[in-house]
């Protein structure tokens, strides 16, 4: 279904030049030309007007060029369409994996997940945690990711336009660096905060910790508060060789193995759950119905 001269006439089109649409296809200009005579030829159309100065096209190739985009629109759509209609057949679920999203949760949901679907098979798809795959990612699954683990609220829902099964509510911990003075107490008591910085995330990134972070205000004028954009080793990295305590779910106690997260008696949780596409798949719908189930 590839048609290589029509994502060839696209570039001309679109770079007026010969061998400016070579470089955008890594090809040599001649090459490109060669294609384009060949498109003509079988036409039996003049495309393009050709001088010193480029090309452009002609009003037939102008004709031409928004039938070609939609051609070339139509058939990969088609094969996005094939595709996932061949992955509602099988039983694969890819589960993004990264520090900030552990996989274990379902590993451990797989001895009983697997009698109630035993055909079902997990493959688990290692990321980057950036802001920006962590965007892509949740406002694209199903398409090379189906599922995630981690912690979310509405905002985050709405925002990324994706959905989400809560299966617990995590306890909002503090890590700790294991040279932290902190470090040997079993649980964390507000007198123990006083004079500490806490690292929160920044406003808008979870209503949970937003409530936390106005409750510290205006309370605890002691506690210094600190703020970064989004989690990821790096965060923890600076956390451990600051010496700062960093808000922060049990589930990621084995992203540092310098730190350790220690409960605080404080009422603040977090929902942990699983995301998953707006429309997902008929794979993925029977697997979140067998995991609500199992947990409701």
């Amino acid at each position: 279904m590839y048609n290589q001269q029509l994502e060839t006439f696209i570039a001309v089109a679109d770079s007026g030049s010969f061998s400016k649409a070579g470089e955008k296809l890594y090809v040599t200009s001649t090459a490109v030309i060669k294609q384009i005579n060949i498109l003509e030829d079988r036409l039996e159309v003049r495309l393009f007007n050709r001088s010193n100065h480029g090309v452009q096209l002609t009003k037939a190739g102008e004709s031409f060029y928004r039938d070609a985009k939609y051609i070339l629109q139509y058939t990969e759509d088609s094969i996005q369409r094939a595709r996932q209609a061949m992955r509602e057949e099988e039983t694969v679920i890819r589960v993004g994996s990264s520090p900030m999203t552990p996989a274990q949760v379902l590993l451990d949901l797989w001895p009983a997940l697997h009698e109630q679907y035993p055909g079902l098979r997990f493959q688990l798809v290692p990321f980057e945690n950036t802001p920006e795959n962590a965007k892509e990612i949740l406002e694209h699954l199903g398409d090379h990711i189906d599922m995630v683990a981690g912690i979310f609220d509405e905002d985050l829902l709405n925002t990324r336009k994706c959905q989400g099964l809560i299966l617990k509510r995590e306890p909002i911990c503090l890590a700790v660096s294991l040279n932290h003075p902190l470090a040997a107490k079993k649980c964390l008591h507000m007198e123990d905060l006083r004079g500490q910085t806490i690292m929160l995330i920044r406003p808008g990134g979870f209503h949970e910790v937003d409530l936390l972070r106005e409750k510290l205000k205006n309370t605890e004028p002691e506690i210094h508060l600190e703020e970064f954009p989004f989690y990821n080793t790096e965060v923890f990295n600076q956390c451990e060789q600051g010496n700062q305590l960093l808000m922060a779910v049990e589930n990621w106690k084995s992203v540092h193995p310098l730190m350790k997260i220690i409960p605080v008696d404080w009422n603040y949780s977090i929902p942990f759950g699983l995301l998953y596409a707006a429309k997902p798949s008929a794979t993925i719908q029977k697997c979140i119905d067998v995991i609500s189930k199992l947990y409701y």
